[in-house]
């Protein structure tokens, strides 16, 4: 028991640190370009990684038995950044983060189409659910009357497609790779491309921007590391239900932060995702045998 609280502790606090460093990010996109936030956040998220790792093991755990797997995982995980930290450009931290939560729905039809999972009923009404939820959020104009939505929070879900396929190629690794190599490898990819666009859209930072910027790394790293360690200790359905928790915090944040409190629509979509999630999340009952 003891063991499953400190899992639903670490993922609480890796969750938060999450939301934490997308709320810094959406703070420097007022001063930096898209390509040079997100090179922060995998730089230096990769050499916090391969520190933690290199003080905990006393090596880099570098070798892959599938390098090509690995680097599409990385320029994947660097497309969703950049879907995602655009989008927090033009709106609000809650709506981004509400949409990005369709990625579970997603996951689960790869998982049934690519690797041939088992899905139950269950979890397709979870999806069906979700994704009414991403409707309402999204407020396409032959259901809601008034100002259209913003063409951004089109962004946020690629963001949670791209996402899914990410989730599958993590799967898939996990049967080839020791976890630590795939989290090595996950910002190393990333890092390169986004270092590439630099030259065409830098600007120097302060000393409090370059802290601003090794902090996003420090986070994403942290928060990665603190997941690791909570599904070290506490079942998976247990804890993927929990995510949704993010949102909360990204509303509190939106509204401490940034003054973005959202409308009746808004909150209604994000319970409609989250349920639909929990559906999604919640393992499938197995058959009794001598029922």
């Amino acid at each position: 028991m003891q063991s499953r609280l400190a899992g639903v502790a670490l993922q609480l606090a890796a969750l938060a640190t999450f939301v934490a460093m997308d709320t810094i990010i959406k703070l420097m996109t007022a001063s930096f370009a898209v390509p040079q936030v997100m090179w922060a956040r995998f730089l230096f998220g990769f050499l916090t990684v391969a520190l933690a790792l290199r003080l905990a093991t006393g090596h880099f755990p570098w070798r892959s038995r599938a390098p090509g797997a690995q680097t599409a995982r990385s320029l994947i995980l660097a497309a969703c950044n950049w879907l995602f930290t655009t989008a927090l450009v033009h709106i609000p931290l809650a709506d981004a983060t509400a949409v990005g939560f369709a990625s579970p729905l997603f996951t689960v039809a790869l998982a049934a189409l690519w690797l041939r999972e088992k899905v139950g009923w269950r979890r397709w009404v979870g999806v069906a659910i979700g994704l009414v939820g991403v409707l309402v959020l999204l407020r396409p104009p032959f259901l809601f009357a008034g100002e259209p939505v913003h063409w951004a929070m089109l962004l946020p879900l690629g963001t949670a497609a791209l996402f899914a396929i990410y989730q599958i190629l993590t799967r898939k690794l996990a049967a080839v790779d020791d976890p630590r190599t795939t989290i090595l490898h996950t910002s190393f990819a990333a890092t390169i491309v986004t270092s590439a666009a630099l030259p065409f859209d830098w600007t120097w930072p302060s000393a409090g921007g370059w802290g601003a910027l090794v902090l996003l790394g420090i986070l994403g790293g942290a928060g990665h590391g603190l997941l690791v360690m909570a599904f070290a200790r506490a079942p998976a359905s247990l804890l993927a239900p929990m995510s949704y928790t993010q949102m909360i915090w990204a509303v509190l944040a939106g509204v401490l932060v940034f003054s973005d409190v959202p409308d009746a629509i808004t909150i209604a979509g994000m319970v409609v995702i989250a349920g639909g999630g929990v559906l999604v999340a919640l393992p499938d009952r197995k058959r009794d045998p001598a029922g």
